[in-house]
């Protein structure tokens, strides 16, 4: 009987996935490794822990071909493919008043989200994108499990595809919004750990925004100020 541990590596870096590498780990029936940069994600590190499955909550960088030819991996889309295909969904949801979408969970391929589907989980797009993010976290453990226990086979996405267009830091720029909902959208949209803040430049200033709430005739947010000539490029 053979009685080998699954072998699963979840690849994300930012410290709001802590949660799900605990409870995979708690679980005791898988064998876990953690990578949290692109440096790690190599061939020879996947072949010496013998990866089972690779997935990717919330992956920032390009995913060698390499890899995803010779492993199982599994990336997860806030959208539900075909449509929304490409980058910050979340943002890209937000902009175009879409309050309820799917999180999805479908195997890496070399066209850009377009590899076939395993699971689908309704997520709402409501709140800030940290919590979005920590909402959608949430359903990935379950999705994880199904794919693995179940040995889950992907079916191919049906229908005419859209795409997204990966936004820009300058992009959060608030001076061109006129409207107290869509303020209250870019802000939230962008609230997130690691993420550039909405912002404002005023005279020498720039202003960020964090924590927006939304009232018939105002919204509320925290606010930063740095100077100009200090702000971070990137």
């Amino acid at each position: 009987m053979n009685t080998t541990l699954p072998r699963i590596v979840i690849a994300a870096p930012h410290e709001r996935y802590d949660a799900l590498e605990k409870a995979f780990c708690g679980l005791n029936r898988y064998e876990v490794l953690r990578l949290r940069s692109p440096d790690e994600l190599t061939v020879e590190l996947l072949e010496a822990f013998g990866a089972d499955y690779v997935f990717f909550p919330h992956w920032s960088w390009f995913i060698p071909a390499a890899v995803f030819e010779r492993f199982e991996c599994v990336i997860f889309h806030m959208t539900d493919v075909p449509f929304g295909r490409g980058g910050s969904p979340l943002q890209n949801l937000v902009v175009r008043g879409i309050e309820n979408t799917v999180l999805t969970a479908l195997r890496c391929a070399q066209e850009v989200d377009a590899g076939p589907v395993y699971l689908k989980l309704p997520l709402s797009t409501l709140g800030t994108a940290e919590e979005v993010f920590i909402r959608a976290s949430l359903l990935m453990l379950p999705m994880m499990i199904r794919i693995v226990d179940e040995r889950l086979e992907p079916q191919a996405q049906a229908g005419e595809p859209t795409f997204f267009q990966r936004r820009q830091p300058e992009q959060g720029n608030l001076q061109s919004v006129n409207s107290l909902a869509d303020l209250h959208d870019f802000i939230r949209m962008l609230d997130a750990d690691g993420y550039p803040h909405a912002f404002l430049d005023v005279g020498a200033f720039r202003l960020r925004f964090r924590r927006s709430s939304l009232s018939p005739h105002s919204v509320k947010a925290d606010v930063v100020f740095t100077y100009l000539n200090l702000e971070d490029p990137s």
